[in-house]
């Protein structure tokens, strides 16, 4: 059964409820055992276009397809950001304190940006909303299951930073070599294993994560 391209009916109820900007947000990342949480945001307003053709949820496109629809979903909405939380960070403070603070810095990009934060609404993929406690002066959040999957604010999101993080894993693979983190992004892929039992943990490892994880195939 063929999955229905996202639209922006949720997004038009919002601006009819008075929100002035609405701003997509979805996370990257969550269950890697290396490299960074990332949090994209796309801000749109009720005058945005039509959104890019063939935009999806990230799990849907191929990476090949991600890279071609990121800057087109950069340029279709007002602005966009992307913040992101350190293994470190998510060692020290938990993934969930750590997806709040990616997202407080993509907002704060935003914020600098020029866009007025608390007169917009947060649309945020699933059912619980993570970003409230880490802001000392939250906008208005909205959560909704499978966002990333139905509405364009947050498919565009979705891409935005996915491309953003796994262009990072790519980066750290070549600094340091041998965890396959150009094809596995740095989530629990039984090659990924095997490279720490070779080569021990490296510095962008959540180590905090490694006793209890087992190989798992890649996910965003």
């Amino acid at each position: 059964m063929a999955v229905a391209d996202p639209t922006l009916q949720f997004e038009s109820e919002l601006f009819a409820s008075g929100a002035r900007f609405v701003i997509g947000c979805d996370e990257v990342g969550r269950g890697a055992i290396a490299g960074p949480v990332a949090v994209g945001v796309c801000a749109i307003d009720a005058g945005v276009g039509p959104m890019p053709v063939g935009l999806r949820d990230s799990k849907m496109l191929s990476e090949k397809r991600r890279d071609v629809l990121a800057p087109q979903a950069s340029a279709w909405g007002l602005y966009s950001a992307v913040g992101l939380a350190s293994a470190r960070e998510v060692d020290e403070l938990g993934i969930t304190a750590c997806l709040g603070l990616a997202a407080k810095r993509a907002l704060v990009t935003l914020h600098e940006l020029g866009l007025g934060i608390l007169e917009s609404v947060v649309l945020l993929d699933g059912r619980h909303d993570w970003l409230s406690p880490a802001l000392s002066n939250p906008p208005r959040v909205r959560t909704r299951v499978k966002a990333d999957r139905d509405c364009a604010s947050v498919a565009a999101a979705s891409v935005i930073a996915k491309v953003h993080r796994d262009h990072l894993m790519i980066q750290a693979d070549a600094v340091e070599p041998g965890y396959e983190w150009s094809g596995n992004k740095g989530y629990g892929s039984a090659g990924h294993f095997a490279a720490i039992e070779r080569l021990g943990t490296a510095s962008i490892h959540r180590v905090s994560w490694l006793k209890a994880a087992a190989p798992l195939s890649e996910t965003a």
